[in-house]
């Protein structure tokens, strides 16, 4: 096969894992941003108290990364369609720089995941304690969260109802549950109803599974982004090689 039907092959298969490379990343720094700008969502409220926030951290590495790629991406394709061997070098060179801090993210997801979960469940514990203080009434995103977790997903405190018992911040301490551990439409924290007609299962089970899938979808990502990225390099390389021997022996394409 000629040199220059090589290169053209090279192109086009590279501008494809190029392509699904740049989805990964967008993906990513779509993450990043509606970690960093939802305050409502669940990570955030969870991780919103004290001084270390870890969503901001991860927010701000996926958005770092994300952009990064996103920019790697566009220098790819316009070093393979233009053939620019000094993009090429520059690209790979990339690559090879986001691979490794992709590696180093995916051992720092399985080294502090249960770390995370721990601080994740705490967080719970401390809202649900918290909840209807009327000197907290900052936290208040934070409670009405809480109720439309237990609302629609039908449980009642983390392991189960008498949780609610270590609140302190009920009218009548014996009787009180959150109106949100009912079929109750009622806007307000608490309500006066027997323990029995209160929701029997607790929010752990479905929290965990959200947050286990949460945590699944990103591994995902990154291991695929891994994969994407051994082929680019490999591509990029052999690129590099046929356009360098294609500029030195013209007549042999």
């Amino acid at each position: 096969m000629k040199i220059r039907d090589k290169i053209l092959i090279q192109k086009y298969y590279l501008n494809v894992f190029n392509g699904i490379f740049l989805a990964l990343g967008l993906m990513l720094l779509t993450f990043g941003l509606w970690l960093l700008f939802d305050r409502n969502n669940l990570f955030s409220v969870l991780f919103s108290s004290g001084e270390n926030q870890p969503v901001a951290y991860i927010s701000c590495i996926l958005l770092g990364i994300g952009s990064v790629i996103t920019m790697t991406s566009a220098m790819g394709f316009l070093g393979s369609v233009m053939e620019i061997k000094c993009l090429l070098v520059t690209y790979m060179s990339f690559q090879i720089m986001v691979f490794v801090t992709q590696m180093a993210i995916l051992v720092l997801i399985f080294m502090k995941k249960e770390e995370v979960h721990n601080q994740w469940n705490n967080r719970i514990d401390e809202v649900i304690s918290e909840y209807g203080n009327e000197s907290l009434t900052e936290q208040e995103p934070v409670w009405n969260i809480l109720n439309a977790v237990q609302r629609n997903m039908e449980c009642c405190g983390r392991y189960n109802v008498t949780q609610w018992e270590r609140n302190k911040n009920k009218e009548n301490n014996s009787t009180q549950i959150p109106c949100s551990c009912i079929k109750s439409s009622l806007k307000k924290w608490f309500c006066d109803v027997p323990r029995d007609s209160t929701y029997s299962m607790g929010c752990e089970e479905y929290l965990n599974t959200w947050f286990e899938n949460n945590v699944l979808i990103l591994t995902a990502i990154t291991v695929s982004l891994l994969i994407t990225q051994i082929f680019l390099i490999r591509l990029t390389s052999q690129l590099f090689r046929n356009i360098t021997k294609n500029n030195i022996w013209p007549n042999e394409s």
